[in-house]
């Protein structure tokens, strides 16, 4: 299931047995090369579908992980792209893989999606399989963060692969 620069058997126990947060932690240098990150066909497509409803001016990953979509949002807003997660080990990874070129500028904020520090500050979201990590009773609640992170008129958008 993984190469030899995804992490060994002993890695995934030891990050299974770990908290969600220190679990990510754990595997985010590893994490690219494991069959969770979004494949870059699925990047490529939402950026594609997103080209024609800007342009956007500021953009949010929500859960960002190793910061892929926000190398998509790079592509698509004028202004600045942040990536947020919780795991200090992703956005380290993250930092080290997405640098501002001749974009906008990059922002990275740990925090927990469930109450995100922004209000009104965003014209689209994107989040790339972030849903799974939280409990049915917990998505409205969710879906109110990003409701008030987006400026009036906003985006939120998703990838939902065919069943």
């Amino acid at each position: 299931m993984f190469g030899p620069e995804g992490p060994s058997l002993r890695e995934l126990a030891v990050q299974a047995l770990s908290s969600v947060e220190h679990g990510y932690d754990l595997l985010a240098p590893k994490f690219d090369h494991t069959p969770f990150c979004t494949p870059g066909r699925v990047l490529d497509a939402v950026a594609r579908a997103l080209a024609p409803l800007g342009p956007f001016d500021d953009g949010l990953d929500l859960c960002c992980g190793t910061g892929a979509g926000v190398r998509v949002l790079a592509g698509l807003c004028r202004r600045s792209a942040v990536g947020v997660d919780f795991s200090a080990g992703m956005l380290d990874v993250a930092r080290l893989r997405v640098r501002p070129e001749d974009g906008p500028a990059i922002g990275w904020v740990r925090g927990d999606a469930r109450a995100l520090p922004f209000t009104a500050a965003f014209d689209l979201v994107v989040s790339f399989g972030a849903f799974g990590h939280f409990l049915p009773r917990e998505l409205p609640g969710l879906f109110a963060q990003v409701h008030s992170a987006l400026r009036p008129g906003g985006s939120f958008a998703f990838p939902l692969g065919a069943p």
